[in-house]
């Protein structure tokens, strides 16, 4: 046993002198404990002689505490009410029912899937909390093979050693223009239409695949981008647009909700597409609140594709 945790007295001492400390009779605390009386003295009395001072004045009429049992009766009360709730509470936690998610998603995924999921998790376990951060592929990646990530809402570039994945929205997207754009007011657009219009990336680090998706559909429309900015988290693009200052990619589904200064225009022929994943450790027993989170992700509808 580490030194730490030896300790002069047991628990049976805290809880005998919390049934007299509560009655502050010794008869009537001996019937509740089911012990004979004397026995209880001889514990009460191991337990002062173990913290070396009287937790109680003992008379022919009355038994009160001291300040020093007073003292000890105000922090067991707390502690043993802990201990009686502590099966219960770990077969919770075994169970689902409580724990903590650390998790980490991307602008589309707030945008698009994670609302729904967020909601019905809520609804469906309560007692777990979830720990949200928004963060670049890129970031989520490294945290998730570090572990200090649970799971994450993410755009994958290649298979990530470690790491098991759901695919949760597949689109092609479309663009995102200021609404006085020339070719604002048309229903579709080519990107060789769009070859002298500057647009809003993100910087290549956070998220490679997608970028290389990106600059691919230029090269296919037989276009050169112009790039005006490279910003994150996304809501920055979406600002800039507003701005008038470029356009940016946008996938249907974010595009639902929009303010009044830029529209959407969808894109034909070449066209990048967005590919949203949620990701795990690959691990051959998820914790409980892990499992709980994933399978309610599970459930949330089928894969939007374009």
């Amino acid at each position: 046993m580490p030194r730490e945790y030896q300790f002069p007295f047991e628990l049976r001492h805290l809880v005998y002198f919390h049934e007299v400390a509560r009655h502050l009779h010794f008869r009537r605390a001996s019937e509740a404990l089911a012990l004979a009386q004397p026995a209880l003295s001889r514990q009460i009395a191991q337990l002062e002689e173990a913290l070396g001072t009287p937790l109680f004045v003992r008379s022919r009429r009355k038994v009160e505490l001291t300040p020093a049992g007073q003292a000890l009766a105000e922090r067991v009360e707390p502690l043993l009410r802990t201990l009686k709730r502590l099966p219960r509470d770990v077969q919770a936690v075994a169970e689902g029912e409580v724990g903590r998610v650390r998790v980490a998603f991307t602008g589309l995924a707030m945008a698009t899937v994670l609302p729904k999921i967020l909601h019905a998790f809520h609804r469906q376990h309560p007692g777990i909390r979830l720990e949200l951060t928004e963060s670049p592929t890129s970031a989520q990646l490294a945290a998730l093979q570090a572990g200090d990530l649970e799971c994450g809402f993410f755009h994958p570039d290649a298979p990530a050693p470690g790491l098991r994945t759901k695919l949760l929205l597949r689109e092609s997207n479309g663009v995102l223009l200021p609404v006085a754009h020339a070719l604002a007011k048309r229903p579709g657009l080519r990107l060789r239409d769009l070859a002298d219009t500057p647009f809003v990336l993100f910087p290549r680090t956070h998220n490679p695949g997608f970028y290389d998706r990106i600059l691919a559909a230029f090269a296919t429309a037989g276009i050169t981008p112009r790039i005006a900015e490279e910003v994150w988290p996304r809501t920055n693009a979406l600002g800039l647009v507003r701005a008038g200052l470029g356009a940016t990619f946008i996938t249907p589904s974010e595009a639902q909700h929009l303010p009044p200064e830029i529209v959407f225009r969808a894109l034909r022929g070449p066209a990048p597409e967005s590919r949203l994943v949620l990701g795990w450790r690959a691990e051959p027993t998820l914790a409980p609140a892990l499992a709980a989170f994933l399978s309610t992700a599970d459930s949330t509808g089928p894969v939007p594709k374009a």
